[in-house]
């Protein structure tokens, strides 16, 4: 089945009642989708990967062992592509899922930069994302006490899409900064 960005986006409003969360996984998809025409892969696929990737948060909430495997599992009844469900299954890492395609490996290292690109933005002296750029975001990469939530191990992960680190924020940048509006930010 071939879902549209706009059906993706209702189910993800469906599920998720906590703006912030829809927030997130728009975010996300904005990252995947810049990273897919980098990669020269498909866009519409990867971002669905993005925007779909927290679909089942607010469900397993109190079950961290079972999110992603819920989602991914609702993915896979509604007849989502393989590769799309599996990055969604594969992108908590308290199940122990190999990334074996490089979709996968983007949405692992795609989920907790945004997180840090959001914190960067709020504490920059303009609060907007279109001021922020990469050697900012890398200065509080660095601060280990900021952004705490976003895990530097998991960012450092791009290099298994034989990304530096520089390069996979300033894309990952460039994917948000491309829909800041609908961010908020």
């Amino acid at each position: 089945m071939e879902m549209t960005r706009d059906e993706a986006l209702d189910l993800v409003r469906d599920n998720i009642s906590e703006d912030n969360l829809v927030k997130h996984c728009l975010a996300v998809e904005g990252v995947m989708r810049r990273l897919a025409r980098y990669f020269d892969e498909d866009e519409e696929k990867w971002g669905l990967s993005g925007l779909l990737h927290d679909i089942d948060y607010e469900e397993t909430a109190d079950d961290e062992e079972k999110h992603s495997l819920i989602g991914a599992e609702k993915l896979e009844e509604m007849g989502l592509a393989e590769d799309i469900v599996h990055a969604v299954r594969a992108h908590n890492d308290a199940h122990d899922i190999p990334r074996r395609t490089l979709m996968a490996k983007a949405l692992y290292a795609s989920d907790p930069l945004t997180g840090l690109i959001v914190a960067a933005a709020l504490v920059h002296p303009e609060k907007d994302l279109n001021e922020v750029d990469t050697e900012f975001v890398l200065n509080r990469y660095e601060e280990t006490s900021f952004a705490r939530g976003a895990d530097r191990d998991v960012i450092a992960s791009c290099s298994e899409m034989d990304l530096e680190l520089e390069e996979f924020v300033g894309l990952g940048l460039e994917g948000m900064q491309e829909i800041s509006e609908e961010l908020g930010l």
